[in-house]
């Protein structure tokens, strides 16, 4: 059987292709003539319909606000909405307010960066190496508390920064490192740290911030708030939720007081800072200033530390530090605990501000910052659409993964039907999937491309290629 072929004329070629061209560029104008507000509308608008977002946005562009929603609710139970001035736990996003306390204790004469942490904490004389400056930057080689606690710890009563320092001097656990030879986050050392402010300053870590950082600036929303700890009733304010073994949303309080958010939860310095989008963008506002510290002290505290063998940790006092050839230098910084998803970057060269806060951390929640970024800097999206897998499809890729020239393994497991990522010492991150074995964490720019059969995974981060081996 023959296949007719018809003829066809160069100019109805040229006029098909003509119509095709004139469809896609009106296409093309459409989508452009969209302001940025009504893109980002669209990106947040999908991602809560999904339960992917659960939280408020603000971003700003020179200080002036292009941007700013709620979607969902604070509270669960009562139906509550978010709204602009909703308050929100940031967890590790407090820990810029640290490092700015130590800062200014600096400046006040009380502290020097280089002192060593005896000379404050004389508990932990054993730790002979130690400096201030290890703990800002996370080269110290302290091992977590939590799993200190959860080994050793009698439950039923709270943990305090006090307690940490009295059950590191008890059990005096090994350091993973010497001092400056490593980077390896640490919620330890920003707890020490809280507690050098209260022994510097004579103050406790709350009165300190509030005095020399949250009035100073107006940040009347902005506060130390530990809800176990020490309860109070707070107006608008937006409860953390997680998923329960069934998937529904429920409080970490459900889980009982021996929940490690619950008994943890008198420690500050690595977390307990609340505050609200307007605060936050006072705060933005005021590291472009001299309102608080001066230039030499913002080199300082956006500036990378640097190991003995010279590489730099990418992490400078309470922020991770960027360097984007599209974007110039970026300082960031994300929080996640019991129930809460935060976020804040700010892109210094170009003076753009993104800050996220969500009350719920469940498999499907995301920040998405890479989306975000485009907007601002009218770049297409590429809509490349993460895939649903099932737990058992994720087991091939369970395990723990190791480099010979790189001293921190991975672990890969999985929680809650997702798959997470978790460098030794720090917490664990959420993977989103995608097609060819491969998952990513948006926040840190981190792709994983996996090959299960022969148990290798590479990992991509800015410029760094490395290959893990399980």
């Amino acid at each position: 059987m023959q296949i007719l072929i018809l003829p066809i004329t160069l100019n109805e070629f040229l006029m098909k292709h003509i119509l095709l061209l004139l469809v896609l560029l009106a296409s093309f104008i459409t989508l452009s003539q969209k302001t940025q507000s009504e893109l980002l509308d669209e990106l947040f608008t999908s991602l809560s319909t999904k339960n992917s977002f659960n939280g408020n946005v603000l971003v700003a562009e020179s200080g002036t606000v292009i941007f700013e929603k709620s979607y969902g609710l604070a509270n669960e139970e009562t139906k509550q909405k978010l709204n602009l001035q909703t308050k929100f736990e940031l967890a590790s996003v407090s820990k810029q307010f640290t490092a700015m306390g130590i800062v200014l204790l600096e400046k006040q004469g009380k502290l020097n960066y280089d002192d060593d942490i005896s000379n404050y904490i004389p508990e932990l004389s054993f730790y002979d190496t130690i400096s201030i400056r290890n703990l800002l930057n996370h080269t110290s080689g302290l091992p977590d508390y939590m799993d200190l606690f959860e080994e050793n710890w009698d439950k039923s009563k709270f943990v305090t920064n006090e307690d940490i320092v009295l059950e590191f001097a008890k059990h005096k656990p090994e350091l993973l490192f010497l001092p400056n030879e490593q980077f390896d986050y640490s919620n330890t050392g920003y707890a020490l740290l809280g507690l050098i402010i209260e022994r510097a300053s004579h103050l406790y870590f709350e009165q300190f911030l509030t005095k020399y950082i949250f009035e100073p600036l107006k940040m009347s929303n902005t506060f130390v708030y530990r809800s176990r700890f020490s309860p109070k009733t707070i107006d608008n304010y937006a409860l953390g939720y997680v998923n329960d073994d069934h998937g529904k949303k429920c409080l970490t309080d459900s889980f009982g007081k021996e929940y490690y958010s619950y008994y943890l939860d008198g420690i500050v310095g690595d977390g307990m800072v609340n505050s609200t989008l307007e605060d936050l963008l006072k705060w933005d506002r005021a590291l472009y200033s001299n309102s608080l510290v001066n230039e030499e002290d913002k080199n300082l505290i956006f500036s990378s530390g640097t190991l003995s063998n010279g590489e730099k940790t990418d992490y400078g006092f309470g922020w991770f530090i960027l360097e984007n050839a599209k974007y110039g230098k970026i300082v960031n910084h994300s929080g996640g605990w019991a129930g809460y998803t935060t976020y804040i970057e700010r892109h210094l060269d170009m003076d753009k501000t993104i800050i996220f806060l969500q009350n719920n951390s469940i498999p499907s929640t995301k920040i998405p910052v890479k989306n975000v970024r485009k907007i601002l800097y009218k770049e297409p999206i590429l809509h490349e659409k993460p895939i649903a897998l099932k737990a058992k499809d994720l087991k091939k890729y369970v395990g723990v993964y190791s480099n010979e020239e790189f001293p921190v393994k991975l672990t890969i497991s999985i929680i809650d039907a997702a798959l997470y990522a978790q460098a030794e010492g720090q917490s664990a991150i959420p993977l989103e999937a995608f097609e060819n074995h491969t998952f990513k964490f948006d926040p840190a720019d981190i792709t994983l491309i996996f090959t299960p059969e022969e148990g290798v995974l590479e990992l991509l981060q800015g410029d760094k290629n490395l290959i893990f081996k399980r």
